[in-house]
């Protein structure tokens, strides 16, 4: 399935700077960066529990924000782009 993660963190402190760049990390490891701080993942059940579990554990409750969007398997017609940064074929080889 595919999954859209968005995150806002706050980065006033040094510690909040810290937990961007965990959770960055943590959603490259799941999918594709399509904007400074929204990431396309396709997922199964499992990973998507896992991802879910390792960004709550990364994140301040009280000041950072993450969303999940669950597309589903059939998203293929639901994701539009326009302008000039290319749509990545998250399913595609990595190698071009």
């Amino acid at each position: 399935m595919l999954v859209l993660i968005t995150y806002d963190v706050s980065t006033i402190s040094n510690t909040g700077q810290k937990r961007l760049r965990k959770v960055s990390k943590i959603c490259q490891n799941y999918g594709q960066r399509v904007q400074n701080s929204v990431f396309e993942c396709v997922v199964d059940s499992t990973q998507f529990a896992a991802l879910k579990i390792e960004l709550a554990n990364v994140i301040d409750k009280e000041k950072d924000s993450l969303r999940f969007y669950q597309l589903g398997n059939n998203y293929k017609n639901k994701v539009e782009h326009l302008g000039i940064k290319e749509s990545v074929d998250v399913e595609g080889p990595l190698i071009f």
